[in-house]
């Protein structure tokens, strides 16, 4: 599969990769959970006419994340085979310039008030931006993170960008708990909330200078496209859909449990927006805790058992935590308990999760087979979710739906991780 042998990289070309691999997740995830702990007040200055409840307003919000998601599939398959075909590194620089100052305009739009119905348009359109940047970024650092990494050790290396992917949801919440906290309520709706996007800015420069210092990896450098045989499109589009199975209980429970939890526990539960953020903060931790663990035990034991034990352990556990948040006699404590549980079972499908899906693909078609089913699956269970959720509860009137919707997805995740038969952990990525 290789015109020439890869070498191994340099331990410093290692090091940079986890970074610039890094630094574009955190900021995508960042900017996704900023706009979900929002929602409420997105709604409110986007959406809301005056004829439209709160909830019809949140639904609106959540269509229009979900936008974004379905646009993300479009932006995996144009970067990935840009990226399969002239490098990793200078399509990783131009998605990750793309989303930062997507995510930088929003905190500077007009609302519904100042321009009527134009308003959610130009939001919708920035969310189609970043949806086609966001596509484009998970398959090139996937790619890059697994292809430096020593056999024996990709799940662990591949778990950095689960990790980073906590971090940054943990950073838009602590952004969001902080200015909720230093300001009133009236100024944090009127104008605090675009302090959060408007940070991407520089970040977005920090970002771009340790992306710029990557070097192309070594499995890119040794494939000569010419005398590389193309994967089959068959083998290729079969693997996307065993992808898009495996990985859909993950995409459904993350952003259920990590970033939809705030408007539902605000919208269903009666919480306050601070006890909605700290909850989520909670989450996260949790989720961070067990992703680079699950990415490292996964290089010892298999992907296949690590995943399965999260998959499962959420269908069991999804009603019961729930149960105990809406539970208005249970203390703190147990609440507290109940979300930092249910993040950390979704790291255990997220550590392992990058590195199983890079092994399934071979490097001329990585980039775009791994991103498209990464993708596929977000745009799917994960930009869905809380405009399913949000639909279902406002039409049943059952507020048990998270619940059902994730154990729902991670059963079917379930019987597709069964089918992994081999890890690849000890080969060298072809």
């Amino acid at each position: 599969m290789s015109a020439t042998a890869i070498q191994p990289p340099r331990a410093d070309a290692r090091r940079r990769a986890i970074v610039a691999g890094s630094v574009g997740n955190f900021i995508e995830w960042y900017e996704f959970g900023v706009y979900g702990f929002f929602a409420t007040i997105i709604a409110a200055r986007f959406f809301s006419t005056g004829d439209q409840s709160s909830f019809e307003s949140l639904i609106a919000t959540y269509a229009s994340f979900a936008i974004g998601f379905f646009f993300r599939p479009v932006g995996a398959w144009l970067f990935g085979r840009l990226g399969d075909r002239i490098g990793r590194k200078p399509v990783l620089v131009a998605v990750l310039a793309t989303m930062s100052g997507a995510t930088a305009l929003i905190g500077l739009l007009p609302t519904y008030a100042s321009i009527g119905l134009a308003a959610p348009i130009i939001l919708t359109l920035v969310r189609i931006v970043q949806g086609l940047s966001a596509g484009g970024e998970f398959g090139g650092a996937v790619s890059v993170m697994t292809e430096f990494a020593p056999p024996g050790r990709r799940g662990l290396y591949g778990a950095w960008q689960s990790f980073t992917v906590a971090v940054g949801l943990l950073a838009g919440a602590g952004t969001s708990a902080i200015l909720a906290s230093l300001m009133s309520e009236s100024a944090l709706e009127s104008w605090g909330w675009r302090i959060a996007f408007l940070l991407a800015a520089p970040l977005g420069v920090i970002a771009l200078i340790l992306r710029s210092r990557l070097e192309e990896t070594p499995a890119f450098q040794a494939a000569a496209p010419a005398e590389v045989a193309k994967a089959s499109v068959g083998e290729t589009a079969r693997a996307i859909a065993l992808g898009v199975a495996r990985l859909m209980g993950w995409s459904a429970a993350g952003y259920t449990f990590l970033v939809v939890i705030p408007s539902y526990l605000q919208s269903s539960l009666h919480a306050t927006f601070h006890q909605a953020l700290v909850a989520t903060v909670v989450a996260n931790a949790g989720f961070a805790l067990a992703i680079l663990p699950a990415g490292w035990l996964s290089d010892r034991v298999g992907r296949r058992w690590v995943m399965l034990s999260g998959v499962v352990l959420i269908t069991i556990l999804a009603l019961p935590l729930l149960n105990v948040l809406q539970d208005e006699s249970a203390g703190l404590g147990a609440k507290s308990a109940a979300v930092f549980a249910a993040g950390f079972v979704v790291g255990l499908i997220a550590g392992p999760g990058p590195a199983m899906l890079a092994e399934m693909f071979p490097t001329n078609v990585r980039y775009t087979g791994l991103g498209l089913a990464y993708s596929l699956s977000n745009a799917v269970f994960s930009g869905s979710a809380g405009l399913i959720i949000t639909s279902l509860i406002k039409s049943t009137g059952n507020i048990d739906v998270p619940a059902y919707y994730v154990m729902a997805t991670c059963v079917v995740s379930a019987v597709a991780i069964a089918t992994l038969r081999t890890d690849n952990r000890g080969k060298e990525l072809s």
